[in-house]
């Protein structure tokens, strides 16, 4: 987590530009990347003047300065050069608070209009600024001699992307196995939420242009399928285009408006098979997204301001268009798209500033290109850590530009430490983020309400521990040494009935692997959470009737297992699902200060 005294992190250079720097930072602040604004409410009302009790006096403005913005995710502000010239090369990621979480405990999205994985990122260079004007720790200046480029001012130019999960109502349910298992409501129901989540988008960004990346193949097609039917509802008349070769049925797909007339003929879908695309090591060929995204890309602009020494900004271009990648996780194949796009925006900069020809690159400097891919693989790490547990795969290629069997070593390594952690470790990392951010509020909860009470019978719970000291007794009478004149037959036969207990253990574990993977347990005290939540899932019964463990789809939170005894089920209660209030922000503006001090919170 990240927060500055002078500095508004979590709004990107050019929506500050248009805001009023007059007023508190806390009113500046994008609602969505105001990561502490639960924890800050009881300042704000007081603030407001809406404090309960005898601390209501009307408004105190003079609190502002304490009520300071957090923003989460990734930041990294290094001084280099690239041909000769010096600058600051900044990378923001933020991550939005709304439908926040693990891997699959978030997906889709909520009737709000809010995505699972929702990032905004934006790359910066900043020339003729104090900071760059010295000798950088990262990259080396090729001959740095100290030259000012593109003018004397202080020139920001900056290009913002977005990453967000799929918005439709999915799912995919743990149950022990790797690939867990995938469901997708009706794409009809999730059309009003849709329209709610790109009002905002095409509100805040312009033209959408709206890359999926999902396989078109196995059991990633009917994400495919479903948001492809999506935008063909969102959008008034609508038409495909495909490109095929020899290797696969469909290189790429994009659904665009053919009379532009509507509010979402601004969406432009393009589909590209990513893993068919790049099997065998190759690569170079995700270059040919780029060839469908270029003329977006060109006519979207990025944003060009002078900080003027008066203060305020000169805007001199803004960025009207942005480009929204997703795969399925929106980790790994986006990130390595999303470098791709920044690399060529920034050639495209520098060529504009004259730094550099027409017809060169950025990645021509191999310093400041190392230093480029070792930013962007930071990204990936750190945003695929706050969603998955682990860093992101595909990291060695956006590194050093090749795929490595090192690369894919460790890429299984942290495929199988996601299976773990997204089993059996998500589940307090899910409550985390829900008491952190108020979607679940303790001080709401029953009078003595256990919140971290395990409510499975002792049957249920102790299956793992009878597989565990079966599978020991094993090892043990296999690798221990006996007296040549012992009795075999006894231990033979405790040996053969701890096997039988312990195949029975396991085939019970993993026929019902949702009652023992890591799911919330704070929420489980609370059964308001159980209304307004849409079944996503067929129950998986106990065989005896007692147990059921149903998996819900909660619309305005995240998907929870509910375990519900047969004999009590009726006795449960509904009510209704809640999360924090989110109070809009009103506006907000860029610091007039050139000094950015930024900090870094360690939780």
């Amino acid at each position: 987590m990240y927060f500055s005294y002078t500095f508004d992190l979590t709004n990107s250079f050019q929506r500050q530009a248009g805001l009023n720097p007059g007023e508190p930072m806390w009113q500046r602040a994008d609602d969505r990347f105001y990561w502490n604004k639960f924890i800050n409410t009881s300042m704000i009302d007081f603030r407001s003047g809406k404090a309960s009790g005898r601390i209501s006096s009307g408004a105190q403005p003079a609190i502002d300065p304490y009520i300071l913005p957090v923003m989460y995710g990734m930041l990294r502000i290094t001084n280099t050069s690239i041909k000769g010239n010096g600058m600051s090369f900044i990378l923001i990621t933020r991550r939005s608070r709304h439908r926040t979480g693990t891997r699959y405990m978030t997906r889709g999205i909520d009737e709000e209009g809010h995505v699972a994985n929702f990032n905004e990122t934006e790359q910066t260079i900043i020339l003729n600024d104090a900071a760059s004007s010295g000798m950088g720790s990262f990259a080396g200046d090729q001959g740095f001699n100290g030259k000012s480029a593109g003018g004397s001012e202080t020139q920001v130019l900056s290009y913002v992307q977005t990453r967000g999960s799929v918005p439709l109502y999915w799912a995919e349910i743990n149950t022990l196995k790797y690939t867990p298992k995938l469901q997708i409501r009706s794409v009809e129901s999730a059309v009003p939420a849709a329209q709610k989540h790109f009002d905002e988008q095409i509100k805040l960004y312009g033209e959408n242009y709206m890359v999926n990346l999902v396989n078109q193949k196995g059991r990633e097609q009917p994400v495919k399928a479903a948001y492809e039917k999506m935008v063909k509802l969102l959008q008034t008349d609508s038409d495909v285009e495909k490109e095929s070769d020899r290797r696969t049925t469909e290189q790429a797909k994009v659904i665009e408006p053919t009379h532009p007339k509507g509010w979402y003929d601004h969406l432009h879908y393009v589909y590209f098979d990513f893993h068919n695309e790049t099997k065998g090591l190759k690569w170079h060929r995700a270059q040919l997204l780029l060839d469908h995204l270029k003329d977006g890309l060109v006519a979207g602009g990025y944003f060009h301001g002078i900080d003027m020494p008066t203060g305020g900004v000169d805007v001199r271009n803004t960025q009207t268009a942005v480009v929204r990648t997703n795969c399925m996780d929106c980790l790994d194949r986006t990130n390595v798209v999303q470098s791709m796009l920044g690399r060529w925006t920034l050639t495209r900069m520098l060529v504009d500033l004259g730094m550099l020809r027409p017809g060169e690159s950025a990645q021509d400097d191999a310093k400041f290109e190392d230093l480029f891919r070792n930013k962007w693989a930071d990204n990936a790490d750190i945003v695929s850590k706050t969603y998955s547990g682990t860093g992101a795969l595909k990291t060695d290629f956006t590194r050093t530009g090749n795929r490595t069997k090192a690369g894919a070593l460790q890429d299984f390594n942290r495929s199988v430490t996601r299976y773990f952690q997204n089993n059996f470790a998500d589940g307090p990392r899910q409550d985390s983020f829900d008491l952190f951010l108020g979607a679940y509020k303790p001080d709401t909860a029953p009078l003595g309400a256990q919140h971290f009470a395990d409510r499975r019978p002792i049957a249920i719970q102790s299956m793992p521990y009878i597989l565990g000291m079966c599978v020991f007794f094993v090892a043990v009478s296999l690798g221990t040494n006996r007296m040549p004149d012992s009795t075999v037959w006894p231990l033979r036969i405790f040996t053969l009935a701890c096997l039988g207990v312990a195949s029975y253990a396991a085939k019970f574990i993993l026929g019902h692997g949702s009652l023992y993977v890591s799911f919330l347990r704070v929420a489980l005290t609370l059964s308001k959470l159980l209304t307004s939540s849409r079944s996503i899932g067929r129950s998986f019964t106990h065989r005896h009737g007692l147990w059921r463990p149903t998996m819900m789809y909660l619309t305005r939170h995240t998907r929870i297992p509910l375990l519900v005894h047969s004999s009590a089920a009726a006795a449960v209660t509904p009510a209704t699902s809640r999360r924090a209030r989110r109070g809009a922000s009103s506006t907000e503006s860029r610091s007039s200060s050139n000094s950015l001090y930024v900090y870094r919170l360690h939780i």
